[in-house]
């Protein structure tokens, strides 16, 4: 299977504990089990921080999920020891003064689609999500620029890119349909339309000879 890529929500304490350590290890609440036991070594994890609305960080996964219940970050219920872990090496770590902001970027993610524009801050709820790769590179090379790192270049954003693959299939399927006399046989027969209009046409005219 190839690598997914992971929205992981958690709180500034907890991610402040996740940095100290080195951002080595990550766990997930038991309410996301079915999602974290599915992660593993190569998958992408993207940490957006809810009591801040901000982007702050990515890593790589470079283990498999398990379980283990040494109590290391908080939640208001004591029982809750985020038993789903994998090990991680950190990618890209902002300071919390330098997070990408959610409000400005966060509407125009593929991802948050799926909700009513108004409800898009819906799609953050929960510790974990699953998001489309295309959402995970625009905000890591977001992450790398406002971290100063050189080589990211300029990225388009989500929407850029789906309008830019929309253009590109409406002129492929334009392409289809041309009909050039330069180049019957590499651009293929006239319109399929056309066809039938002259085969409509000659039965006429057969049927008037009768």
């Amino acid at each position: 299977m190839g690598k997914t890529f992971w929205m992981l929500v958690t709180t500034q304490e907890n991610l402040d504990i996740t940095r100290e350590r080195g951002f080595n290890m990550q766990g997930v609440d038991s309410k996301n089990r079915k999602k974290a036991v599915r992660m593993g070594p190569e998958d992408r994890v993207l940490y957006y921080v809810s009591d801040k609305k901000g982007f702050a960080a990515t890593a790589t996964v470079i283990s498999d999920s398990f379980e283990d219940d040494e109590r290391i970050w908080k939640h208001h219920r004591d029982e809750e020891t985020f038993p789903h872990r994998v090990e991680l090496n950190p990618d890209v770590v902002l300071e919390e003064s330098s997070y990408v902001d959610a409000f400005q970027i966060g509407p125009t993610m593929e991802y948050v689609k799926k909700w009513p524009p108004h409800l898009w801050p819906h799609a953050f709820y929960g510790m974990l999500h699953i998001i489309p790769q295309r959402d995970f590179n625009f905000l890591e090379a977001e992450l790398r620029r406002v971290k100063g790192e050189s080589g990211t270049g300029e990225t388009e954003s989500p929407e850029q890119a789906a309008a830019e693959s929309a253009d590109a299939v409406e002129g492929a399927v334009s392409k289809d349909y041309v009909y050039s006399e330069s180049e019957p046989e590499k651009r293929g027969k006239r319109l399929p339309v056309a066809r039938k209009n002259r085969k409509s046409s000659y039965r006429r005219r057969n049927q008037k000879k009768k």
